[in-house]
């Protein structure tokens, strides 16, 4: 079932997210500052392009400075990128197919709002 979700959810919209996070990624990874924010993105990338079947894992032993850079990107980024997800996930849900995007889309607000520290991993 997860294979038939994901291969919906590429079509419909993890392929053009996916695009978006990786392109954003090579943006923050021109300067040496943001490169933290260039991979948390592609991380981002990797997960909207196959989300079913795969969860996200904060490490606890991240430090303070991984939390630091969290509030930054929370500030700067992290809250534009949950309200596009959380809208997103209200009009796919208009639709019986498009609940189970809608709750992948929703599954994405935490790590969108705070990636840094985080890993997806398979179930």
């Amino acid at each position: 079932m997860k294979t038939i979700l994901n291969i919906i959810w590429f079509v419909l919209a993890g392929l053009w997210l996916a695009i978006g996070y990786f392109v954003a990624g090579l943006v923050f990874c021109i300067f040496i500052v943001t490169i933290p924010f260039g991979i948390a993105n592609m991380r981002l990338a990797g997960y909207v392009l196959w989300p079913f079947g795969r969860t996200v894992v904060y490490d606890p032993q991240s430090g303070c400075l991984t939390l630091f850079a969290n509030i930054l990107w929370l500030v700067l980024f992290g809250w534009e990128l949950a309200l596009a997800h959380l809208v997103t996930g209200l009009l796919q849900a208009v639709t019986v197919i498009g609940i189970p995007l809608a709750v992948a889309n929703w599954k994405m607000i935490p790590l969108a709002l705070w990636p840094l520290g985080a890993r997806v991993v398979d179930r």
